[in-house]
């Protein structure tokens, strides 16, 4: 498969690749770097067989429209890869941080006319489904109960991870979403998707690069609480963003409810070892 991967690769590039270098990626796909006879390099990620490397290309160009944070350049993409743009990193700058914080906040202010996507895709190796009906495209609560939380749960369900103590929290939490969201709700604004600390770099002047993304139109709320569940952000880069576009009173409330969505995935991803704090977070509100 890698030699037909390469094959195609030069040919639609009209370019040798002269070498190749393994780099870290996630836990999905091989990642690697290619050395081309004309002096070019790019990153190639690899390993999949499914929609997946296609519907991130489209996720990459869709973050690239607002046109105030840099993510990798789309070459090529197939079913059975991906091909970017390969980005050096320089040192960072002192004020990273502040400057991501800034430009993320104006990604989003990018809006859609309705919550989702034109396809649904992939949050890590699970589907994401951003297709909508009339119900959930016009209004946030319906989008992530539907789109998010239940579809996840019933994931667990099917894995075999859903404990009597997650199902009970789901029960109340259908009847209490409407007052926990209440009236949070802001314009479907562009989102990253996926955005943990491992999702962002730096470039070669130092400038913040976002890649790796699950994208759909939704609450920014929900693209900030995924900064601090797994941490890799600091304080700089909240006041940058607040400063730059202050989050509606209430936030901090709503902000594990939008983490159970990533939590419950890790349950579905990786198993029960992510289960406690999935029964915490749905159980935190009621």
């Amino acid at each position: 498969m890698e030699r037909a991967i390469h094959h195609l690769i030069e040919e639609k590039l009209n370019d040798r690749i002269i070498g190749k270098q393994m780099v870290g990626g996630g836990c999905i796909a091989q990642t690697n770097v290619l050395k081309m006879e004309s002096g070019k390099h790019y990153f190639l990620k690899s390993g999949f067989s499914d929609s997946m490397f296609r519907k991130e290309a489209n996720g990459l160009n869709e973050l690239a429209k607002p046109n105030v944070i840099r993510v990798p350049q789309v070459v090529l993409a197939d079913d059975e890869f991906l091909l970017l743009e390969h980005i050096q990193q320089g040192v960072r700058k002192a004020n990273f941080y502040e400057e991501l914080g800034k430009q993320l906040a104006n990604m989003h202010r990018y809006t859609a006319e309705n919550y989702g996507f034109y396809e649904d895709n992939f949050i890590g190796a699970t589907a994401q489904i951003n297709t909508t009906d009339r119900k959930t495209a016009g209004s946030w609560m319906d989008f992530f109960w539907e789109n998010r939380l239940l579809f996840q749960y019933r994931l667990t369900e099917k894995n075999g991870h859903a404990s009597v103590r997650l199902k009970q929290a789901f029960i109340k939490l259908e009847k209490l979403i409407a007052t926990i969201i209440g009236d949070s709700a802001e314009e479907p604004t562009l989102m990253h998707g996926d955005l943990w600390g491992g999702n962002y770099m730096h470039d070669e002047n130092g400038n913040p690069v976002l890649f790796d993304p699950a994208v759909y139109y939704g609450h920014r709320e929900a693209d900030l609480a995924m900064t601090s569940l797994f941490g890799g952000f600091t304080l700089e880069f909240y006041q940058a963003y607040q400063k730059e576009f202050p989050l509606k009173e209430g936030w901090e409330f709503r902000e594990g409810i939008y983490q159970l969505y990533h939590v419950l995935n890790h349950v579905n991803l990786f198993g029960t070892s992510y289960l406690s704090q999935a029964e915490f977070l749905a159980g935190r509100y009621g």
